[in-house]
């Protein structure tokens, strides 16, 4: 078992003369028994260059009297630095019959302790191997336990959540986070607690539950309907309803500080791990990354506005992520490229396997996929359908949301104005329709991109855009764009007539390349066959060129858009964080419905 001894004083005698010097153990305990000082714990490294001993905070002011008077001589000739003491301190120690000859205990113990960011200041242990004593700071011992506890299984390992962002995503992960929170709980042995939760980075109101964090027992937790009442507000009308024991208790109330508030109520002293996940797309929240990350709150974040922002800001992330070293915050954003496609981890892979990748090429925007399929469509849609329907035994859906087969010419394409107008009801677009067709949102990631692969970006998003191929200017306001539309609409028209000439479709493509370091986004006209011109509609796909794959590229490719495989991507990343704290335990895998999952 575990446990802990509080109102601990540790003294420290500390010196270069005491080494080979014998009797000066003798001398300093003799001293302590002819006073009546109880010594709970010894500790001495074999350099014999200081003797730790921790007695109780009362004793230790007449302890250390003692030890000066006794040791005067030594202290004037200066072959004993120091008689120092730390207090209030703590003893945590893991006691047992088990730990007798077994590998390891030491190493998750102290592991435990070091995920915890707990400052060890000493450690005992005798060779009957039955004990580990460690002395950290009285106002540690809490998480201290609680992580020792949790890397032994004894209790869950509790994560304490805030959100910002509640619109499709934010309210799909808090829907996901509720649904979930038993299975990850058996399963992985994780409790994460949604503790605050801030609708956008512009309000001042946050829900916060109104639970404390709990050891070993289920605490509140901010769930959808929870967050709605406290906010007299009403679920996205995209959310799957989802029902809880929760929904008629009133566990969270509104306080005021907003987004810039979360770590204050995400970071507790008795609680080791914290997270906010960003599911905005704000620029405002992108600038807060960096005080998180250097606060020590994990962030896991689909906005990718701060590692595309300006110098000073991606500069800022960079050092916070590097801060504490190895126990700095981890910034976890492989949302902000392709959403729920594994782009970047593929990209970390290629790389730290030896790869060199050359180029980075792909269809980034759903919403111009989407765009660009239904007004210039391959051929063979319904052919290709058609066969993948009946070879996966109905597997494969389609694109449920597709609605290009309902037009009488669906194989000629529709119009620009049309297909913005689905995009816009799919919500396929982001709430500003300018940052799509101005391709920020394209130059944001491949600014993300170039930043993994190590090339030096000289100005911001903006040069990217500038120098794009684009619809509409940056600066263009919505209603200025809806004056344009019938331009536009003659405009794509006649290109997307000129690519079928050519046995071609018009695609919205971008690039990075390695060796000319060139970020380039811009229509290409496209053979009917390729990769590119078949890529379903509110699908991504992402090509790499590495020394390894110069034959052919290696392909990601798939759906990156949709608020609930977005939150499922944003829980991964937590879980993929965690799994080196807690891994699966009693999940096992099942089939049921003719599918397979982890129950």
């Amino acid at each position: 078992g575990f446990s802990s001894i509080e109102n601990v004083a540790l003294v420290n005698v500390e010196g270069s003369g005491m080494m080979g010097v014998q009797g000066i153990a003798r001398r300093l305990f003799g001293t302590l028994e002819s006073i009546g000082i109880n010594v709970i714990l010894i500790s001495q490294a074999s350099s014999e260059h200081s003797i730790t001993f921790a007695t109780t905070a009362n004793e230790a002011p007449k302890a250390i009297e003692c030890l000066e008077e006794e040791f005067k001589r030594e202290l004037t000739l200066k072959r004993i630095s120091s008689i120092d003491v730390q207090m209030p301190c703590a003893i945590i120690a893991a006691v047992g019959d088990g730990m007798w000859n077994t590998s390891g205990v030491a190493g998750r113990f102290f592991s435990a302790l070091g995920d915890a960011k707990i400052n060890i200041l000493a450690i005992s242990q005798g060779c009957s191997e039955r004990n580990i004593s460690a002395v950290c700071f009285e106002n540690e011992s809490t998480r201290a336990l609680r992580a020792i506890h949790a890397a032994f299984r004894l209790s869950h390992t509790v994560v304490r959540v805030g959100i910002v962002g509640v619109n499709d995503i934010g309210e799909s992960l808090l829907k996901l986070l509720e649904g979930e929170r038993n299975k990850l709980r058996q399963t992985f042995e994780l409790d994460l607690q949604v503790c605050a939760v801030a609708l956008d980075g512009r309000s001042s109101d946050l829900v916060i539950s109104k639970s404390p964090v709990t050891f070993g027992v289920a605490a509140g937790s901010v769930t959808s309907a929870a967050y709605h009442k406290a906010m007299k507000s009403n679920p996205s009308k995209h959310c799957v309803s989802f029902t809880s024991e929760d929904d008629n208790r009133d566990i969270a109330n509104v306080v005021q500080g907003g987004a810039s508030a979360l770590c204050q109520h995400v970071i507790v002293e008795d609680n080791a791990h914290s997270v906010i996940f960003d599911c905005t797309a704000e620029e405002e929240v992108g600038k807060m990354h960096a005080t998180w990350l250097s606060s020590g709150v994990n962030v896991v974040t689909a906005n990718n506005t701060g590692l595309s922002g300006p110098h000073e800001l991606r500069t800022a992330i960079s050092n916070a992520e590097l801060r504490q070293g190895k126990l700095s915050a981890s910034y976890l954003h492989e949302v902000t490229v392709g959403g729920a496609l594994p782009v970047l981890s593929t990209l970390r892979d290629l790389l730290n396997s030896g790869d060199k990748i050359r180029r980075v090429d792909g269809i980034f925007s759903v919403a111009m996929s989407y765009l660009m399929w239904n007004m210039s469509p391959p051929e063979s849609v319904t052919e290709n359908t058609n066969f993948d329907e009946a070879y996966t035994n109905g597997a494969f859906r389609g694109d449920l949301i597709m609605p290009t087969s309902q037009h009488p010419n669906a194989e000629e394409g529709i119009s620009f104005s049309t297909a913005v107008a689905e995009a816009i009801a799919l919500d396929l677009m982001e709430e500003d329709v300018v940052t799509d067709l101005s391709n920020e949102y394209t130059a944001r990631i491949l600014m993300v991109l170039a930043k993994e692969l190590g090339i030096k970006i000289d100005g911001d998003v903006h040069t990217i855009q500038d120098a794009s191929d684009k619809l509409v200017d940056s600066g263009t306001k919505v209603d200025d764009f809806k004056k344009l539309s019938a331009d536009l609409d003659e405009q794509l028209k006649d290109r997307i007539a000129k690519a079928n000439l050519k046995g071609c479709v018009l695609r919205h493509l971008g690039s990075v390349d390695v060796k000319t370091g060139a970020i380039e986004i811009k229509f290409v006209e496209v053979p009917h066959n390729h990769v590119f011109a078949i890529t379903p509609p509110t699908c991504a796909i992402v090509r790499f060129f590495t020394e390894r794959h110069m034959v052919y590229p290696l392909i990601v490719q798939g759906p990156a858009a949709g608020a609930d495989s977005t939150a499922s991507a944003l829980l991964a990343e937590l879980l993929n964080l965690m799994r080196s704290k807690v891994g699966p335990r009693n999940g096992a895998l099942v089939r049921a419905n003719s599918s397979a999952k982890l129950v």
